[in-house]
């Protein structure tokens, strides 16, 4: 027999079977973590759904924004009734169907004293100036659907107060940068409907609800390898036990 077909040491063999041993156990957890992950994504979606074609309620009051989280509360239909504060208007830069352009929010005061912002929705370039969109008076009832603040910016881009220059919808820095009294401004916005404006903008009723969900696809990755990695741990073992009844 030569010295490469020599059965491997002892240890070596408890070394190479507690590797694989670790390794199988690790991939095999992996895949069941994201077999668990699909369940929970797939409950989140079918939640997010009847939020989403409920009838409207009231926004969640002030009592209970410090609890208001995107598991519980975001896409949550809700009708908001208020005076709107054009004057403290933030235009945040957007790509949608209909090109890029921007979102047009403003704060909403309630008869209660809360300040909500709505998104009101988008314009593109021609529309940007406040006198080119829609700019309603005295009491409206704007409908939607309530979203979690957007905090930090865009992924390349940071939201500059100094220069007003918005890439996400930051609650608290575009009340801070408009200067309205923080404990009055809710910690989420709402994405109005599409009810028509007069003059046809701002344009509503454009949220995108898009959950990614590959977890199933991660789940047959790491089991797949789990069974390499079983696969391999028998040609060695075979190849042992060959070795040994020819030595």
């Amino acid at each position: 027999m030569s010295a490469d077909t020599q059965p491997r040491p002892i240890w070596k063999l408890v070394l190479w079977a507690v590797a694989a041993a670790l390794a199988f156990a690790g991939l095999v957890a992996l895949g069941t973590w994201q077999v668990h992950r699909r369940s929970w994504k797939l409950d989140l979606i079918a939640r997010v759904d009847q939020r989403v074609h409920a009838p409207p309620v009231a926004p969640p009051p002030r009592s209970q924004w410090p609890h208001v989280d995107a598991e519980h509360d975001e896409y949550l239909h809700v009708c908001a009734d208020g005076e709107l504060l054009k004057a403290d208007e933030t235009l945040v830069k957007a790509v949608t169907r209909l090109g890029p352009g921007d979102w047009v929010l403003t704060p909403l005061r309630t008869a209660a004293g809360d300040i909500l912002l709505i998104n009101r929705g988008f314009v593109d370039a021609a529309h940007r100036n406040a006198a080119s969109h829609a700019q309603p008076s005295g009491n409206v009832q704007i409908c939607g659907l309530l979203r979690i603040s957007e905090p930090r910016g865009a992924f390349l881009h940071h939201n500059d107060p100094a220069t007003n220059r918005w890439y996400s919808r930051d609650v608290a820095a575009i009340a801070a940068a408009r200067k309205l009294p923080t404990t009055d401004v809710a910690p989420y916005f709402i994405d109005a409907d599409a009810t028509p404006n007069p003059g046809g903008w701002p344009v509503g009723g454009l949220t995108v609800i898009r959950f990614h969900n590959s977890h199933l696809v991660y789940a047959i990755t790491w089991y797949a390898l789990a069974l390499m990695v079983l696969g391999g741990a028998w040609v060695v073992g075979r190849h042992e036990w060959r070795g040994r009844r020819g030595a």
